[in-house]
């Protein structure tokens, strides 16, 4: 049986899907996730790892230490470079965190927190959300 949500890469290389609906869905300013996603934030959310199901493809990744001070990898597309998911994460064990881009469909899964806005682009607005300047505790 399909689970209820599904993401690719945009070539669908990589496929995945997942059940759990998502938590700590965050818009994050830190200047890790402005790297890579090449833009002024990431927001992403939180499922158990034990839920995630990779169908298709073998995603690259990238292990770096967080802000934490923990390690955690960061996958993406080998071939045409989406950022995907990131999991193995030294700070969240047992969770991953998925690019909400990535998904088929994204409809209903919104932002709850924002974080690292001491880092937010002073031109950009805040949404209407708890604000945290660093990581939320």
């Amino acid at each position: 049986m399909p689970k209820k949500y599904a993401g690719r890469c945009a070539c669908g290389a990589v496929k995945f899907e997942f059940s759990a609906d998502p938590t700590f869905i965050a818009d994050c300013y830190c200047l890790d996730c402005q790297k890579a996603s090449g833009g002024v934030m990431a927001t992403f959310f939180g499922i158990p790892a034990d839920d995630f199901t990779l169908l298709s493809g073998q995603p690259r990744s990238f292990s770096y230490i967080a802000d934490s001070g923990k390690r955690i990898d960061r996958n993406f597309c080998p071939e045409c470079g989406s950022r995907l998911f990131s999991n193995n994460s030294g700070a969240f064990p047992g969770t991953v965190f998925v690019m909400i881009g990535s998904l088929d469909n994204p409809d209903g899964i919104h932002p709850v927190l924002e974080m690292y806005t001491k880092r937010r682009y002073k031109w950009l607005n805040h949404l209407d959300v708890p604000q945290f300047p660093n990581m939320p505790t």
